[in-house]
């Protein structure tokens, strides 16, 4: 039936024993309580709406639009004998007869759907019999009076097998448990499944879990990585999940493969470039304590140097980064500017050094920094490739340390203040910073420690030469709210006004603030320019007590660029350990111990800028 073609119906009047219900009205089954109600109404305010059907045989119709009001005639009829007395115009309704089986059929579903909503089974059932018979969406659409989007939804879950339609007819399933089974291909899984989530235990996601137990998903990393089209290409199965917009990847054997050929592909790639070991990782992070990295050496690309404009030009497009604009022309440019400053590894570096390759959690190819095993060390350093470490760990083969561990923690503790000081200065940052992690799933790479996590900034050496800002380490009093108005309490915060609300979230967010990733780190950094000194002055208590006499007397020296006979070295060197201790303190405290050494502005400004190794 087209757009163009005129529908010519009659009407005519029909005793109640000579209508029925017709096989296409797709109301099969109405409720009885829904008929005595519809009855009542009829018999008090009348038929305002006439039925329609399809004349047959013997001056008798077939109902399919109206098959509700028709069991409620019949329920009069049978209640009032005298109903053709009383009411004829019921008694003998009033029918529109279609001039054909198809004009009927397209009644009987545009009636019962816009007249009154069928239930989701029935009315999947409705446009799949209109389908299967050449409806279009568009003209399916017109006819039940609602969107095409609408009608596709329906659709889509018009070839589940019948007995998942039964189901959701008989409200043992819900729609989206119903649309869930869309994803299986195998019908004895399917029925499987259907049994198990009769009683509305399972959720959506744990029945699409149970019907693909062996797949994996578009955003698993191994796709990302392969690639849907690479993964296309060697023959995987797919199947499409219509309601999430999500892919099922059906051959995981296949995407396992795929992966580690791609994988070894990227290994032998990395080795070309002269290294003397590259690795693959199959995890998607380094975890450096059971891989023991701690043992290993590490080697530094020298940085390169970017040239004035080269500078101003790196600054111009990471900020358009930043904000999501940079086209890829731009992220090409800057991610050559950025390998400039990244550096390169030499020759002699890449001959004792080597790489470990991972795939991360986003699918992203990633290769650690240059690193040197403990068994390579002794030659790497001979090759001058690697130095001697005064702080190597107990189990390297270096020296031991004379930072302990308990020191060290400290000065981390340190770092990570100094950091959080800095975050305060930029409040928007702050709060971009907790909307992005919020937004996102970042692992072990929050920014922010926002639940129940600590993040120590204080060292156990407490205050000694060590001054945050006072909103990170003065908390107002925090009263216990169990017995109170806790309403009262809020409203009370709310009316201290928006800056001061505003200035509680930074604070707590400065407090809470631990990092994240290496790149998101040095975004931040170069954002609020963190400095350890400017919170933190090594003295006696916090740092120089706490190690050794030789290593105090090598910093003494190289801090005043003296050499090991000097007289103010060997004088140094003959002190005590707390009078070394109180010496180097005053050393960075005292200007006039400073001006009696005779100590130039340019050692006086590397003095205020000295750090432990391993201290930011």
């Amino acid at each position: 039936m087209t757009k163009q073609t005129k529908i010519i119906a009659t009407e005519a009047r029909f005793p109640l024993a000579k209508l029925s219900l017709s096989p296409m009205n797709p109301r099969q089954d109405v409720p009885e309580a829904d008929v005595i109600e519809l009855a009542e109404s009829l018999y008090g305010a009348g038929m305002i709406q006439s039925i329609a059907g399809l004349a047959g045989k013997k001056d008798t119709a077939e109902i399919v639009a109206g098959g509700r009001r028709l069991r409620a005639l019949k329920y009069l009829d049978a209640k009032h004998s005298d109903l053709a007395k009383t009411h004829p115009e019921l008694a003998n309704p009033m029918v529109m007869l279609a001039p054909d089986a198809e004009t009927a059929e397209a009644w009987a579903n545009m009636e019962n759907v816009a007249r009154r909503d069928l239930h989701p089974a029935e009315e999947i059932r409705a446009y799949g019999k209109m389908e299967a018979k050449g409806g279009t969406v568009g003209a399916i659409a017109r006819a039940f009076a609602v969107n095409e989007k609408h009608i596709y939804r329906r659709l889509a879950l018009a070839h589940l097998p019948d007995p998942v339609l039964d189901a959701l007819a008989a409200n043992e399933i819900s729609l989206s448990n119903a649309a869930a089974f869309t994803v299986s291909t195998d019908m004895k899984v399917t029925l499987d499944v259907l049994e198990r989530a009769r009683d509305g235990s399972y959720s959506d996601h744990q029945i699409k879990q149970a019907l693909k137990p062996d797949s994996v998903r578009s955003s698993d990393r191994r796709v990302t990585y392969v690639t849907e089209a690479g993964y296309d290409e060697a023959g995987g199965r797919k199947t499409a999940d219509l309601f999430q917009d999500q892919t099922f990847f059906d051959d995981v054997a296949l995407l396992d493969d795929l992966f580690e050929a791609k994988l070894t592909e990227a290994i032998e790639t990395v080795q070309a470039e002269g290294w003397k070991w590259v690795e693959a990782i199959h995890d998607h992070y380094l975890c450096h304590y059971s891989m023991g990295l701690e043992k290993f050496g590490r080697v530094y690309a020298e940085e390169g140097q970017l040239s004035e404009e080269e500078a101003e030009r790196y600054d111009a497009l990471a900020e358009l980064a930043n904000s999501d604009v940079l086209d890829a022309e731009g992220e090409a440019e800057l991610a050559a500017l950025q390998a400039i400053i990244d550096g390169e590894y030499s020759d002699e570096q890449r001959a004792q050094a080597g790489l470990y390759v991972y795939v991360d959690g986003n699918g992203v190819q990633q290769v650690s920094g240059a690193l040197v095993k403990p068994d390579d060390k002794k030659a790497a350093i001979k090759a001058g490739v690697l130095a001697k470490s005064m702080h190597g760990s107990s189990g390297s083969n270096g020296p031991k340390s004379p930072i302990s561990q308990k020191l060290r923690d400290d000065l981390n503790r340190v770092t990570k203040g100094a950091h959080q000081h800095a975050a305060l200065r930029d409040p928007d940052l702050l709060i971009d910073l907790l909307a992005y992690q919020l937004s996102h799933h970042l692992y072990w790479n929050d920014p922010f420690g926002i639940t129940t996590t600590e993040v120590p900034n204080w060292p156990s050496t407490e205050t000694e030469g060590y001054a945050l800002d006072e909103r990170l380490t003065t908390n107002p009093p925090r009263n216990m709210m169990d017995a109170k108005d806790i309403g009262a309490s809020f409203r009370a915060f709310r009316k201290k006004g928006a800056e001061h609300v505003r200035g509680e979230l930074v604070r707590f967010l400065a407090a809470q603030f631990k990092g994240g990733d290496e790149k998101l780190q040095a975004l931040v950094a170069k954002t609020t320019k963190p400095n350890t000194r400017e919170v933190w002055t090594p003295t006696a208590a916090n740092f120089f007590s706490r190690v050794g006499g030789p290593y105090m007397v090598e910093i003494w020296r190289d801090l005043l660029e003296l050499a090991e006979d000097h007289p103010t070295v060997t004088t140094f060197a003959k002190l005590k350990k707390g009078e070394k201790a109180a010496k180097l303190e005053a050393l960075f405290t005292q200007s006039d111990l400073r001006s009696a050494l005779g100590v130039p502005e340019a050692q006086v400004a590397r003095i205020d800028a000295w750090l432990p190794e391993g201290m930011e």
